[in-house]
């Protein structure tokens, strides 16, 4: 790959000490942000003096977690986070999850956990980040511009920018230290959350972070559904949370009405309630229903759903997604085994 170690160091120095140079199994550098720890109360509009569950991994509590400052590459592979790099497409979740976890204990697929963190983080600190979202600028400040990278399209309109390469307002904390290309560029593959015929199912707290260690397979029995309540219960019990369509909307649920290979949009401040039902805290915590509803302090953000087998998330938009990229956008559309040049993926790490 070259001499990227060099590279890397001068990465990390220039953050200040809050980017790491972490090394893999074979000695090989990748550039993460350093997370620290954070209380649901710092970021979620009424949340409590809990801990956010992109912190507790098999029940412990993590002092911080790592996440890939860039969109990731792979050579060897194995994930790698550089800058000025045309990230990996054209990979489907299985596979991104192996190139995350190829690298060695505690790195993995970044979470939907983890993601709702870094989201959730970003709106409370007024830093919610710009991006590739309109062909190679960003749709709400069109002077804003990567470094073309990934060709055109049949009209002659820039794909792809350099991992990085966009002005710090692509940053979730509109510094050079934060991390990049959160909104927009391309869409990124999560780990630890599903639909399952619109109900929605999750790997509890950031457990999913253990990568090969944890079991997020279509048959895995670490599946849990969630109440309304909250509490997490085995898959297909009643009453259990789901997104439904009704009427014309993104319905948090307690059951799927109108399945179908359809995909649904709502904007994500307008995702509707159930008549008689509240949205417990760990679906505000996984960005699965606003902690503010009807705000628009998401920024135009998206929500995308096909209520019928299997999807995965993936987040934040892609170079053609305009206002609707974001770090909340979250879509859950395509199966495990989807994969196109609009799609790729970050690595995350963890002490474990």
């Amino acid at each position: 790959m070259g001499n990227y170690d060099e590279m890397a160091l001068a990465v990390s120095m220039l953050s200040g000490g809050k980017n790491r140079v972490k090394l893999d199994d074979v000695g090989m550098p990748g550039i993460y942000v350093v997370v620290p720890q954070g209380n649901d109360s710092a970021i979620i509009s009424g949340g409590g003096n809990v801990v956010h569950p992109a912190f507790v991994v098999n029940s412990v509590q993590k002092s911080e977690i790592l996440i890939s400052k860039y969109q990731n590459i792979v050579y060897n592979n194995r994930a790698y986070s550089l800058p000025g790099r045309d990230c990996k497409t054209s990979v489907n979740q299985t596979s991104a999850k192996t190139y995350c976890t190829n690298k060695g204990k505690g790195f993995h697929l970044m979470t939907l956990a983890e993601w709702a963190y870094v989201a959730l983080w970003s709106k409370a600190n007024g830093t919610m980040p710009h991006g590739n979202n309109n062909y190679g600028k960003d749709a709400s400040a069109s002077y804003e511009t990567g470094v073309e990278i990934g060709g055109r399209d049949s009209s002659n309109r820039i794909q792809r920018v350099a991992t990085g390469s966009g002005p710090v307002t692509w940053a979730h904390d509109h510094t050079n230290a934060g991390i990049f290309d959160l909104n927009g560029n391309v869409f990124e593959w999560q780990d630890g959350m599903r639909l399952m015929d619109g109900e929605i199912q999750i790997i509890a707290n950031n457990d999913a972070a253990q990568g090969d260690d944890c079991d997020t397979s279509a048959t895995s029995t670490l599946w849990k559904a969630i109440m309304p309540d909250g509490t997490l219960v085995a898959p297909g019990t009643s009453g259990t949370l789901h997104y439904d369509w009704l009427n014309s909307k993104i319905t948090l649920a307690t059951s799927t009405t109108d399945a179908g290979t359809d995909g649904r949009s709502t904007g994500y401040k307008d995702l509707a309630l159930e008549s008689g039902l509240s949205a417990p805290t760990i679906i505000k915590e996984l960005i699965l229903y606003p902690d503010s509803p009807g705000s628009d302090v998401y920024g135009g953000d998206a929500r995308w759903v096909t209520l019928g087998g299997e999807r995965l998330p993936i987040c934040g938009g892609r170079w053609s997604s305009g206002a609707g990229a974001g770090v909340f956008f979250v879509g859950l559309d395509y199966p495990r085994s989807y994969a196109s040049g609009g799609i790729g993926f970050r690595s995350a790490f963890v002490d474990l």
